[in-house]
């Protein structure tokens, strides 16, 4: 597939990078929204919690259903990259978007839980198609050599989006929770208040629409800005992928790191709200959820300069153990120490989702954006770890028993860093 702009193409190749700095923009922008949407998701937990009366994992079905489009788009996606191109496939991903942040309209109408979820599975379907595009796309746009040190540039503007949506959403969202006691209400009363609470949900998210929409025809034309090859052949010859160890053990230590890091972002204003934390309010909880995000950025930032510098396996291995050590005194302690820990395991996440994604892509070459949506798929470990780790919490009675499902999938990652700490060999080589 050939494609020329009017402002001629972008110069370069797959294997060799493009050289598109005005791409690159556009490109951290996505990562900007999809991430700050995507953390939306931690402020809407509690409103639902609270208006639909729900347990901690009939709550986090929020994340299975969010999460639970990558298993099902990622793929779809990336046979849509290999017929239209990244740019294009980035415009389809940003409509399906905005379609998802419509359907809260008639969501919030209806007063029913159901629909929520189902609004949320078309606004991550939207989510998983922008990013199986961004991750490859930005490794193209520049050297081989330095990819892991920008993929993880471009993540924290992801975590940048997923440190002002929280603290701007529990502010709009949050502020009137509570005001009424939701057990007292039945029928048409309950039906008629959530609808009215739910509606600062759907103005926050018609608002949304509209940056998208505005965001989806910038990115349109520029579409073809991109010179690339069209690959052919059965796009579930993807999976074929899997039977590389480094490409197969990397996917499941994304299931497992996404997982970990939803279900502890997804906790984090319940945690705190507890007497032997912080005993906050729900506010004041949830304007804290961006200290945890907020340290991923930061360490993003570190995280880029010294990934030219260091070794990514023994990188990734260092911040793994790290997470787990601050899991191990946060559930161990109480007060500021335990509220303050777990917060800070957003900094020890900063450099993993980028770097397993780069190792695990290693020598893929021109089968990269396959590759992308076959790790995207992986992403489905936010619909599982989190409700998973409700459970444990409900069963356990305790909240700080329940971090142990997130250690163990931080440990996994632990191994996975010392065991691809060595450059991988290109696909063909192998």
């Amino acid at each position: 597939m050939q494609a020329h702009g009017a402002s001629g193409p972008a110069s370069g190749d797959a294997e060799h990078g493009y050289d598109a700095p005005d791409l690159r923009v556009f490109v951290l922008a996505l990562f900007f929204i999809f991430g700050g949407i995507t953390s939306l998701n931690d402020v809407i937990i509690p409103k639902l919690k609270e208006l639909f009366t729900l347990n901690y994992a009939q709550a986090l079905l929020v994340q299975s259903s969010f999460f639970g489009a990558y298993a099902i788009m990622s793929i779809p996606a990336a046979a849509i990259v290999r017929r239209v191109g990244y740019m294009r496939t980035a415009a389809i991903g940003l409509v399906a978007m905005m379609a998802g942040c419509l359907l809260f309209v008639p969501a919030s109408a209806s007063a029913k839980f159901s629909l929520f979820l189902f609004a949320l599975f078309v606004l991550a379907s939207g989510i998983t198609i922008v990013q199986v595009v961004a991750n490859p796309l930005i490794s193209l746009l520049g050297p081989p050599k330095s990819a892991h040190s920008r993929l993880t540039f471009a993540q924290a503007f992801n975590s940048l989006g997923t440190t002002i949506f929280p603290y701007v959403g529990s502010i709009v969202i949050l502020g009137s929770l509570a005001r009424l006691d939701v057990t007292t209400l039945t029928g048409a009363a309950l039906n008629t208040y959530r609808a009215q609470e739910t509606h600062i949900v759907v103005v926050t998210y018609l608002c949304l629409a509209a940056v998208l929409a505005l965001v989806a025809s910038v990115v349109w034309s520029r579409r073809n800005r991109l010179k690339e090859e069209q690959v052919h052949g059965n796009i579930f010859q993807a999976f074929h992928l899997l039977s590389r160890p480094r490409f197969g053990i990397g996917c499941l230590c994304i299931f497992l790191y996404v997982g970990a890091e939803v279900a502890i972002g997804s906790l984090i204003v319940s945690y705190l709200m507890q007497p032997d934390v912080l005993g906050l309010s729900d506010q004041a909880a949830g304007k804290h959820v961006p200290f945890y995000w907020g340290g991923a950025l930061i360490g993003r930032f570190i995280g880029a300069y010294a990934l030219t510098r260091l070794s990514p396996g023994k990188v990734l291995a260092a911040v793994a153990a790290g997470a787990i050590l601050l899991i191990a005194v946060s559930a161990n302690t109480s007060g500021m120490v335990s509220g303050w820990a777990l917060l800070t395991i957003g900094l020890m996440n900063a450099i993993m989702f980028p770097t397993i994604f780069s190792l695990a892509s290693e020598g893929l070459g021109k089968r990269a954006a396959d590759g992308s949506g076959v790790i995207a798929t992986a992403i489905v470990g936010g619909a599982v770890i989190p409700p998973l780790t409700g459970h444990l919490a409900d069963i356990s009675g305790s909240l700080h028993f329940a971090l142990l499902l997130p250690a163990l999938c931080y440990a996994a990652i632990l191994a996975y860093g010392i065991y691809a700490r060595h450059p991988a060999p290109e696909l063909e080589a192998a």
